[in-house]
C-alpha cells in the first residue's frame, strides 16, 4: 500500500512539472517582464492570449513566430520585441503553456 501511495505521488508530481517548467521558462526568457498570466501588463495576459486563439488551428505557429520575431498590431500598437534568445523548442513549449491557460 505504501508503494502505491508513493507511486501515485511521484506520478502526480511529474504531471505538474511541465506547467511549472513553462512558467519558469517564461520567467527565464523575460516574457514576464511584459506579460502576466492573468492580467495585462505591457502586453496581454497569457489567459487573454489563450482565449483569443482558442480553436485557431494555426495559433501555435503564429505565436512561435511572434515570440521569436516580434510583431505589432495583434493587441494594439505597442510592439512586441523579437526574442531571438528563445530556441524553436523553447518557443513551442512556451506557446503550449500559454494556450493551456
Amino acid at each position: 500500500m505504501k508503494t502505491l501511495i508513493a507511486l501515485v505521488a511521484a506520478l502526480g508530481s511529474l504531471a505538474a512539472t511541465p506547467a511549472f517548467a513553462s512558467a519558469d521558462l517564461a520567467q527565464k526568457k523575460n516574457c514576464m517582464a511584459c506579460h502576466a498570466v492573468d492580467k495585462k501588463l505591457v502586453g496581454p495576459g497569457f489567459k487573454e492570449v489563450a482565449a483569443k486563439y482558442k480553436g485557431d488551428k494555426t495559433a501555435a505557429d503564429k505565436l512561435v513566430t511572434k515570440i521569436q520575431k516580434g510583431g505589432v498590431g495583434a493587441w494594439g500598437q505597442i510592439p512586441m520585441p523579437p526574442n531571438p534568445q528563445v530556441s524553436d523548442a523553447e518557443a513551442k513549449q512556451l506557446v503550449q503553456w500559454v494556450l493551456a491557460q
